[in-house]
């Protein structure tokens, strides 16, 4: 079986048999990663370029160990130190790189649609790390994964993404990935971070968080993103933690069984509380082994498929 694209740009439109194949796939690699020798050889000789232009620390190491882990050659690219400091654009820039026989691409740059322009001057296979507020598939996938692996099918499950949905490319990714294979889905947050006409992709406001709790089995609790200015959406984040904020009070209260998840990285004592962050509820960890798990079949199902 084979991915219905050579690239992946996000989770809107992709079939519910590509994303199960690559859910299945991420079985067979977590099961590598227990392994004492965590390494294959399924991409050897096929060369991987990471063309990060934002800062990360989850994606770009899960990314570069995911390609290790399958015996590829990897290269990081980083903008401080290219020509990219001498006036090269970025066109320029990719098109070099491409110049020296590279195979995939995974891009993360702060501008949406970048991945998408990227296949219009390359033919390398393209995997979009985070393009702006546009998409994240391969986050919204390991969510995914993590939570099957919790519940044993993401059918019929009520998942709700709480905070700042607005500023969130994690949030689009995992609406649509959730819906594609049969999940029912809302969203919790102040208003301010709310995009107008959400529902139209078919999920439910919640503006009460007690509300969210109750009715949930997973709540996937996201950044307030205040380097995008979120910060100007609300008054303050101790008034967003007293009305939003995830406590252990907060869950005894309303639902003993949710389970937590969180993209990273945490803002303690804002989106959760350190108990919370450590306590029971939450799979965080396991969210970031999976990653590895995730961007493994992702990059094995692409570069099978490379010419």
């Amino acid at each position: 079986m084979s991915l219905s694209s050579r690239h992946l740009l996000g989770l809107y439109g992709v079939p519910k048999d590509d994303i199960q194949l690559i859910l299945d796939t991420a079985t067979t690699f977590r099961e590598v990663l227990e392994r004492p020798i965590k390494k294959v050889p399924t991409l050897q000789g096929k060369t991987i370029v990471n063309l990060f232009y934002e800062n990360s620390t989850r994606t770009r190491i899960s990314f570069e160990l995911a390609q290790k882990r399958l015996s590829a050659d990897t290269i990081n690219f980083t903008t401080s130190t290219s020509s990219t400091k001498k006036g090269e654009t970025f066109k320029d820039t990719v098109r070099n790189i491409e110049a020296m026989k590279v195979d995939m691409i995974v891009v993360r740059h702060q501008s949406a649609g970048v991945p998408q322009f990227l296949t219009r001057i390359t033919k390398a296979n393209i995997i979009n790390a985070g393009d702006g507020l546009h998409e994240h598939p391969t986050q919204a996938l390991l969510d995914m994964y993590s939570i099957r692996e919790k519940f044993g099918e993401l059918k019929g499950l009520n998942v709700c993404i709480v905070g700042d949905i607005a500023h969130s490319r994690v949030a689009m990714s995992n609406i649509f990935g959730l819906k594609t294979m049969g999940a029912n889905v809302s969203v919790c947050g102040p208003s301010t971070m709310i995009p107008m006409g959400i529902e139209s992709l078919g999920v439910k406001v919640i503006n009460n968080i007690d509300k969210a709790i109750a009715e949930n089995d997973v709540l996937n609790v996201l950044r307030i993103q205040l380097e995008r200015d979120a910060g100007r959406r609300i008054p303050s984040t101790r008034e967003y933690h007293n009305y939003f904020g995830i406590t252990s009070e907060r869950i005894e209260k309303n639902n003993k069984n949710i389970v937590i998840l969180h993209p990273g990285p945490i803002n303690r004592g804002v989106e959760l509380s350190s108990e919370v962050a450590d306590g029971p509820y939450q799979i965080i960890l396991d969210q970031v082994t999976n990653g590895v798990a995730i961007r493994m079949a992702v990059l094995y199902l692409l570069g099978t498929m490379v010419n």
